[in-house]
């Protein structure tokens, strides 16, 4: 079997909840060997979010929940407690071997347990270091706590988001997943890619990066926060509507619900013939896509009372046909069935340590000379403490006892 993308290069991982652990797992898929320090008997905070929690072998609840599942394969759990003199020398003592240091404590946190990017770059200046924060390491709000729903808020994401006010329903509506962390994991985890093709391929050495969610939310905006920097004027909700070429929106059919865009004239030609809609075609006030945007609502209600006619399963077929995009409005039940869900492998069943298998979401990349094909379950507490303090450290069995004793690790 190939080597993946990173073997060879070790991560440190002092991250915990969502944002960073999301980073670390990406990098663990490519190949990296992810070492997660965690607190002794506590552990990320994520394994303490509640359930739905994975069920061992006997089919009876364990304390392996969902939240923590999501984003923590491919990872060594070594419990350290950081707060300690003998913790941050083990911390230390490690980060002398990695390639990459990566936490999302509040700005200034480690810097008073000596594991600051200055003091771990004089022991090892090839180290890449990141840092993941709300806000940023500088500017006014820099000190401040935040979580996902606080960016979401704060970054506009919200006030484009969601049905228009004066409708049921309306106004500003947060996405359903944490996705100011999801965006901000995919930031870091090119950003750590970036620095180390610097370091190996560019001739340079270490560096300091710095992450935060606020800045990855507002970028995500894209075309959004550039139709405000170009007009002024901020971009309506539009609930399921699509902002360009119409009818793009949800259309309920008689048995679910269906996403289609026709996006340009061709696209609403072929969709009206299909259809056996030419009147539509015809009609002055849909005749180009000009038109269409002025008329949306009408043009979309139009549609609403045709989609209505008949189940979801028939439009699809119809729209497949006619070469317009579209397709159904899934619960996750219905992902997981789906045929191209299941031919891509979105699902991946592995050995989970309490015996039994466990399912996980493969990677979203497919390489073809060094595919992400090796999935380990999400680590147990402590799971290699031992194993990465005697291998990667040489710590001696009654050294390491000693530090659990004194509950170090």
């Amino acid at each position: 079997m190939a080597d993946l993308p990173l073997s060879n290069i070790r991560v440190l991982d002092l991250t915990r909840v969502l944002a960073g652990p999301l980073a670390t797992q990406m990098l663990g898929d490519m190949g990296a060997e992810v070492i997660k320090i965690e607190r002794p008997k506590v552990g990320d905070d994520a394994r303490i979010y509640g359930g739905p929690y994975f069920k061992d072998k006997e089919g009876n609840p364990t304390k392996e929940n969902a939240f923590y599942l999501s984003a923590n394969r491919n990872k060594k759990s070594v419990t350290v407690n950081v707060a300690s003199p003998e913790g941050q020398a083990i911390i230390r003592d490690l980060a002398k071997t990695a390639d990459v240091f990566i936490e999302n404590y509040k700005v200034g946190d480690l810097k008073r347990y000596g594991l600051d990017y200055e003091a771990l770059r004089a022991v090892n200046p090839r180290l890449i270091y990141c840092s993941i924060t709300g806000y940023g390491q500088d500017g006014p709000y820099s000190a401040r706590p935040g979580y996902d729903a606080i960016f979401q808020g704060m970054s506009g994401l919200m006030s484009v988001t969601g049905a228009p006010d004066g409708v049921p329903g309306g106004g500003p509506t947060k996405v359903g997943p944490s996705i100011a962390d999801v965006l901000t994991s995919l930031n870091v985890s090119s950003a750590i890619l970036g620095a180390l093709y610097h370091r190996d391929a560019n001739g340079g050495t270490g560096q300091y990066i710095d992450v935060a969610l606020l800045d990855s939310t507002i970028a995500a905006l894209s075309h959004y926060a550039q139709i405000y920097l170009v007009s002024g004027e901020s971009p309506p909700r539009r609930g399921s509507q699509g902002n360009g070429g119409m009818p793009a929106s949800m259309f309920p059919t008689s048995d679910g619900a269906i996403m289609v865009t026709a996006g340009n004239d061709v696209q609403y030609a072929r969709m009206c013939k299909a259809m056996d809609r030419i009147d539509l075609l015809e009609d002055p006030r849909f005749c180009n896509n000009t038109q269409r945007v002025i008329n949306r609502e009408v043009l979309t209600e139009t549609f609403d009372a045709i989609f209505r006619e008949k189940p979801k399963a028939y439009w699809l077929n119809l729209l497949a046909d006619a070469d317009i995009p579209s397709g159904p409005v899934n619960n996750l039940n219905e992902v997981f069935q789906d045929p191209q869900v299941r031919h891509r492998g979105l699902e991946v069943k592995v050995q989970h340590p309490l015996g039994s298998e466990i399912s996980v979401i493969r990677s979203p990349i497919h390489y073809s000379g060094t595919p992400l094909d090796t999935y380990a379950s999400p680590p147990l507490l402590g799971q290699h403490t031992d194993a990465v303090l005697g291998e990667v450290l040489g710590y001696s069995e009654d050294k390491r006892r000693e530090l659990r004793d004194a509950g170090v690790i």
